[in-house]
């Protein structure tokens, strides 16, 4: 994950743990390019108490990104809903899913 941040130095600006709607993203990813689209990613650890699995778990983050309104803060600065990715990473030790 972190190699693929570091790829994208240069055409995004990087911010996590920020305030954005109704609670806190885990990072968010702005464009510096308008060709770009931005990206926001929430992070969960599948918990079989919560969810059945791992795939629950990606709807979980992509459901919590809606349910906050963590695009808020883009669409505030003129990026147009279509233009915002979201991302839901789910993992369970060494497995991950992305959704």
């Amino acid at each position: 994950m972190l190699g693929l941040l570091a790829e994208l130095r240069g055409r995004y600006t990087l911010t996590s743990n920020r305030e954005s709607g109704f609670g806190r993203y885990d990072v968010m990813l702005e464009p510096m390019k308008e060709e770009d689209d931005a990206i926001i990613i929430e992070f969960k650890v599948f918990r079989p108490e919560k969810e059945h699995t791992l795939e629950n778990t990606v709807q979980a983050a992509l459901a919590q990104i809606e349910e906050k309104g963590y695009a808020a803060v883009l669409e505030a600065k003129g990026i147009a809903p279509e233009r915002i990715r979201k991302l839901g990473f789910a993992f369970e030790g060494k497995r991950v899913l992305i959704g």
